[in-house]
């Protein structure tokens, strides 16, 4: 294994019905990637540019400011009071963190990394990379003797699987058993739709209420790219157990891993406002509750998908046999193979398209299901 070894991007595979769907004569509705089509906020923007005058390097460990915007937040809207700047870190995005992470702890071959069964691919890639080996596991009672890092991800992609807490505790109880880093990719975690999401807040790893009085061995990663739409930013951060973050910072100083400095003051200014951020969920909950009444009466039933940014769907065949279907009606949606070999009949349908691009989406599928 290793970067050699790295299959083709699985994207490519989809640029065919890409093509087949942008044929329809009212245009692509594409929603199939994840990635924010509305306008970053003003307040980001505006920070982003008075801090334009970057001339020196900037902090790998991030600024002051940062790391107290970072810490504030896990107080305020995360649940998480005791965090202390030596127990958070910026990242360039959220990606390049889960991809290299296996590599930054000292992972190799022989050495065991549990992910999801439905998963964002780059977890399993991160293991790889490292010549370390993945293993897919949902159950903590069948993560494996052995593991040296388990990834779970809440809310889940793509699947939506949101952890409760007494779900968490029992996870941290069981990875602290094995001896294995527990990273939590929670960067869903502001857009709650069902059952208790819809009015508690989604719980974090770094919970004191999961966490039994340590954070050791814990680990919370979080992207601003949905809750602030900063995906081009590449505005991401770690948290959790000091000695960790603290070797992780060691690591990524050698490896020139630099937030650039106008990003960090734009990071710092998003975490402290949160009126952007709920301003941003309405325009999600708005687009799901068009979008899954239509999905659904065209013949899919909708799994999980409590919270995060999809629904996750399938109408009981073969996925490229529904992705084909789609693709008829000017739809692309995501296969769900490209998320594991075990959601051989799911698709993947994102929230982020335009208000009239989901309408038309609900419009074209609603003319299917007649």
């Amino acid at each position: 294994m290793g970067v050699r070894d790295l299959d083709d991007y699985p994207w490519d595979a989809v640029v065919p019905y890409r093509e087949r769907a942008a044929a329809h004569p009212d245009g692509l509705v594409d929603l199939s990637i994840g990635s924010p089509v509305d306008p970053t906020p003003a307040i980001v923007r505006d920070a982003l540019a008075e801090a334009t005058d970057a001339h020196a390097y900037p902090q790998t460990v991030g600024t002051p400011a940062l790391r107290e915007a970072i810490v504030e937040w896990y107080a305020r809207r995360r649940g998480v009071p005791d965090l202390a700047p030596r127990n958070v870190l910026p990242t360039i995005g959220s990606k390049e963190l889960v991809a290299l992470l296996p590599t930054l702890l000292g992972l190799g071959e022989g050495d065991i990394v549990v992910h999801p069964r439905a998963a964002y691919p780059t977890y399993e890639v991160g293991a790889r990379v490292a010549n370390a080996t993945p293993v897919a596991v949902d159950d903590p009672a069948e993560w494996p003797e052995g593991a040296k890092l388990i990834w779970i991800n809440t809310p889940g992609n793509p699947d939506g699987r949101t952890w409760t807490v007494d779900e968490l505790a029992a996870a941290v109880r069981r990875a602290r058993e094995i001896g294995a880093v527990l990273a939590s990719d929670e960067c869903y975690a502001e857009l709650g739709w069902d059952g208790p999401w819809e009015s508690e807040p989604v719980p974090s790893v770094l919970d004191p209420r999961v966490t039994g009085g340590s954070r050791a061995g814990l680990l919370s990663v979080y992207s601003l790219s949905k809750q602030s739409n900063l995906a081009g930013y590449r505005a991401a951060f770690i948290a959790g157990c000091g000695r960790i973050v603290g070797e992780l910072l060691t690591a990524r100083k050698h490896l020139g891993l630099m937030p650039p400095a106008p990003v960090q003051h734009a990071m710092a200014v998003a975490l402290r406002d949160d009126a952007h951020v709920e301003e941003q969920k309405a325009r999600y909950r708005s687009r799901r509750d068009i979008l899954r009444p239509a999905v659904e009466a065209a013949g899919f039933r909708i799994d999980r998908s409590e919270a995060g940014l999809y629904l996750w769907a399938t109408e009981g065949r073969d996925a490229w046999e529904s992705i084909g279907r789609l693709a008829d009606l000017g739809i692309l949606a995501g296969p769900g193979v490209f998320y594991g070999p075990h959601f051989p009949q799911h698709v993947r349908f994102s929230l982020t398209a335009s208000d009239e691009r989901i309408a038309a989406a609900a419009h074209r599928l609603a003319g299917a299901s007649s």
